[in-house]
């Protein structure tokens, strides 16, 4: 009898083994697919408004246009995305996604060789990458839990903001290297390329989603109303969307008139200033390597809110750059700012992973997505606004000090008092509950 235990034994082991080894294969291929998306997707960020400069002439109005064109997604379809996405598999949605990308980033070469390219048929082709990039980030974060399991989701995002700050870091350099080398049709058309090679790295996964239950009575309001409801009712999560919120508003009237601050005000050639800019990058590679660790010693809740109380006010000296040592505080500044706005976005995703039900993960996301990255349109003007009324340096005084106080927000939030997400769970499962019980009448 205590063979065939022992024996029984060996089997169960070799099984979980088994299914440890090919769930690290399945992370491989989502990861190798996440260095295409992310990678291909900064370079065509650089690429695809180079191509209206170099090759259509396009006016600063043009440009501008084109830039909010792409992010047009978040807001037009920003809700009911997640109430489709969560009616679909998720794999197939990022799957379909990466196809969209690959025939728009084609259509442009195919447009400039046949000499129809124009600057509404980017302005489409921009909003269109939008929406499948809006599709693939929800159906993404909504797929990971069950790819991993929830146990692991603080090393699994952690991994892949290591991709995708690395992405940050080496895309531009590249696509400006590519650009002089193809020409901006062929570094798009090579970002195709990049697009098709990760729809076949997520058909190689080889875990299967369960169907989502069919229920043919849902209503797309109905189910958008739901994950707006889930999201506005929680006493944590509706805190994390106002500071996600302020903090976008803020870091991105920043990096709308840092450049021009860098090169007008404090008077940094080309050349420098994209070394300094550069270094933000490098504060989110850093900070995404040992976001693992960090959590571990720290505890996520805890490091929720740390992370950006901690390192908002390093924004105060970007002001103070000037064209001499003073340089430096612009670079510590963004470096420590970036640092800790990596660590806080690994932190809440996972929290947002773990305190969700499985059905309504789609829908949540992608309302908060439409509640944080909604504000981003209006920082450009608010940066503007303060610039001509103001002057450059002290508008980036306003908004720095502005975002200093913004993650003050969460220290109304029952995260100050928590360690780990779990400290949690049963005032969580609660709330998850009543809210299931309001969808379901």
């Amino acid at each position: 009898m205590s063979v065939t235990t022992d024996e029984s034994a060996d089997e169960s082991t070799a099984s979980g083994q088994a299914v440890e080894r090919r769930r690290r294969r399945d992370f491989r291929l989502f990861m190798s697919s996440h260095i295409c998306n992310e990678l291909g997707g900064s370079i065509t960020y650089v690429a695809l408004p180079l191509m209206a400069v170099l090759t259509l002439d396009a006016s600063a109005m043009q440009a501008g246009l084109l830039s909010a064109a792409e992010h047009a997604a978040f807001l037009l379809l920003g809700l009911p995305a997640g109430a489709w996405v969560d009616r679909m598999r998720k794999r197939r949605v990022m799957m379909a996604a990466d196809l969209a990308r690959a025939v728009l980033l084609t259509a442009l070469p195919v447009a400039y060789l046949l000499d129809l390219h124009s600057m509404p048929l980017l302005y489409g082709v921009a909003l269109l990458l939008g929406c499948a990039r809006l599709f693939g980030d929800v159906a993404d974060q909504s797929y990971l839990p069950t790819l991993i399991g929830k146990d692991t989701l603080i090393a699994g995002n952690s991994k892949l903001e290591t991709v995708r700050s690395g992405a940050e870091f080496a895309g531009p350099g590249i696509a400006g290297f590519l650009v002089q080398l193809l020409g901006a049709a062929g570094t798009l058309a090579g970002q195709a390329v990049t697009s098709l090679v990760s729809v076949v790295l997520l058909g190689r996964i080889g875990a299967r989603e369960e169907k989502p239950e069919p229920a043919p009575r849902r209503h797309l309001l109905r189910d958008i109303r739901e994950g707006l409801s889930y999201v506005l009712s929680h006493r944590i999560l509706r805190l994390i969307a106002l500071n996600t919120a302020a903090v976008n508003l803020f870091l991105s009237a920043v990096m709308a008139i840092e450049v021009l601050f860098l090169t007008r005000t404090v008077g940094l050639p080309p050349a420098a200033l994209g070394w300094v800019l550069t270094t933000a990058t490098i504060g989110s590679v850093l900070a995404a390597t040992v976001a693992d660790r960090v959590t571990r010693a720290v505890g996520a809740a805890r490091l929720t809110w740390l992370s950006l109380l901690v390192t908002m006010p390093f924004g105060l000296l970007l002001p103070l750059a000037d064209k001499d040592w003073r340089i430096g505080l612009f670079v510590l500044g963004s470096l420590v700012q970036s640092a800790g706005v990596t660590l806080y976005n690994i932190c809440q995703v996972t929290y947002r992973q773990t305190v969700c039900p499985p059905h309504l993960l789609g829908r949540m996301t992608a309302t908060m997505r439409f509640l944080v990255w909604g504000v981003l349109p209006l920082s450009g003007l608010l940066a503007g606004l303060l610039g001509e009324l103001l002057g450059v340096r002290d508008a980036l005084w306003v908004c720095a000090a502005a975002l200093s106080a913004a993650p003050l927000v969460l220290l109304c939030s029952p995260l100050r008092r928590m360690r780990t997400f779990e400290d949690d769970a049963p005032v969580v499962g609660a709330e998850s509950g009543a809210t299931t019980a309001r969808s379901a009448q």
